[in-house]
């Protein structure tokens, strides 16, 4: 047979055994999260939902602004992404090793030898030139050994990109909260400043009772006190926003507008669009960690079939084809032409327990994946349905503040109307004042604590992240 044809055979064999080649790594099977087929809170017909993406979940056209640019300049996303890359490289490299590579090879030498050991005696110059294609040595992945690895890269490489999703869904949520504690901390700064003006009015006007002789010091001091206490709650409001505005700028990645564009009222309703719970089973597609945790699992339950693999020898084939000559000219002709074909096998004898201690640590490592998969299966059932339920509580909590609210305001208005007849004390206007300016700062937090376990429900569920993706084998 020509050389080249058995070449052509040998290669066509390869991949033959490629094709054939048996796998010995577990079959996959994906573990039971041991979570409820329902949350508590939710209806027991609820189907799969997927929450909406961010663009339409969010309302107030300031924070989606703010979004978009921290999804385009935050670093540490951009660092992340450029992780992708890196295991995107690995898993390119290592899926190579599964067809075998072809150099292309060329030589000359010139060596010149005595043929004797006297000084005069007369040497001989040697020309050699050669050209062939040779492939390397290429394992023969009778065992599935090659094909494993390739399989544990590629799954790392998606548990990359799921890492990724972690940290775009984590910047999404960290970024409506600094937005919401930010709106919240200048709405809370414009009440305080309110506040302060009419107990500095009110102080004033101690003060000319005070020295008219109809009121005594009491009066006065106790409206003195009033004034800071709202300079103190006005400093602590303006550290709170300032704090706010620095953190929010370090996720946008930019400095802010100055000032902020005026945004949406701080009302869940006007912010943020409504959620469907769905099921705990839309949870195993919707949340980029769940998805990173498979990932990583799939990839330990690859390793164990390289860890088996290595009980069955190791056979690689070599080959090569070519010409050789020594002379320069006709180099390339059917008499110069050369070949070389080689097979061999090596199977370790005595490893004095190695290869059963390799197959018991990918077990284990599967073991402690499997875990880590259910664990983050329950976590995300706990997270949800603690914001099924914050969010419920939060709805009946605003409603009552209201009407504590315009409860106090008519307490202040009662207590001004009874201490300008004289049938009570100023301190009885003092404490409804302060009390109506403590419902008003409680309704103000309540809204804002309400956005924030929106927001977090909002992540809890997945976040409208993209379908998991898929590398190519």
């Amino acid at each position: 047979m020509r050389p080249d044809r058995l070449f052509v055979l040998a290669a066509s064999a390869t991949l033959a055994v490629l094709l054939g080649g048996c796998n010995l790594a577990p079959a996959y099977l994906r573990p039971d999260g041991s979570v409820p087929e329902h949350y508590p809170q939710a209806d027991a017909a609820a189907t799969a939902v997927a929450p909406p993406p961010w663009q339409a979940y969010f309302k107030d056209p300031v924070l989606v602004g703010l979004i978009g640019q921290a999804l385009q300049q935050n670093r540490d996303l951009g660092a992340a992404a450029a992780r992708i890359e890196q295991a995107r490289a690995q898993y390119r490299i290592q899926n190579s090793q599964r067809l075998p590579s072809l150099d292309a090879q060329g030589s000359a030498q010139r060596v010149r030898t005595p043929l004797s050991a006297a000084d005069d005696a007369p040497r001989v110059t040697v020309d050699s030139y050669a050209v062939q294609v040779a492939v390397p040595s290429f394992e023969l992945d009778f065992w599935g050994r090659v094909a494993n690895l390739s399989e544990a890269a590629r799954r790392q490489y998606l548990a990359t990109v799921e890492a990724r999703n972690i940290g775009e869904l984590s910047l999404v949520a960290n970024v409506a909260a600094s937005y919401y504690a930010l709106r919240a901390s200048e709405q809370g700064i414009d009440l305080a400043e309110r506040s302060l003006d009419s107990r500095r009015q009110t102080l004033e006007l101690a003060q000319l009772r005070m020295d008219a002789g109809l009121t005594s010091s009491i009066d006065f001091n106790q409206s003195q006190a009033l004034v800071l206490q709202a300079e103190l709650q006005l400093a602590q409001l303006r550290r709170s926003r300032a704090l706010a505005e620095q953190l929010l700028q370090f996720l946008v990645g930019a400095p802010l507008p100055s000032p902020l564009p005026e945004g949406l009222p701080l009302q869940p309703d006007a912010q943020l669009a409504r959620l469907a719970a769905g099921t705990p089973s839309a949870l195993l597609e919707a949340r980029p960690d769940i998805r990173m945790a498979e990932q990583q699992l799939r990839a330990a339950n690859a390793n164990i079939g390289v860890a088996r693999a290595l009980y069955f020898p190791t056979i690689a084939l070599t080959g090569a084809g070519g010409y050789a000559s020594n002379e320069l000219s006709g180099l390339v002709s059917d008499s110069n032409r050369v070949w070389s074909f080689g097979a061999g096998a090596l199977l370790p004898l005595f490893d004095w327990g190695a290869r059963r201690a390799r197959v018991d640590a990918a077990h284990a490592a599967r073991k402690e994946r499997e875990l880590s998969y259910q664990s983050t299966v329950q976590n995300a059932f706990r997270e949800v349905a603690g914001g099924l339920q914050a969010t419920e509580q939060n709805d009946v909590q605003i409603a009552a503040q209201v009407q504590a609210v315009a409860v106090q305001a008519a307490l202040v208005t009662t207590a001004q109307d009874r201490y300008g007849v004289g049938l009570t004390p100023y301190l009885e206007v003092l404490d409804a004042e302060r009390n109506h300016f403590s419902a008003e700062q409680n309704l103000l937090q309540l809204r804002a604590n309400a956005l924030q376990d929106a927001v977090n429900l909002y992540a809890a569920l997945g976040g409208g992240q993209a379908s998991p993706i898929d590398a190519p084998r």
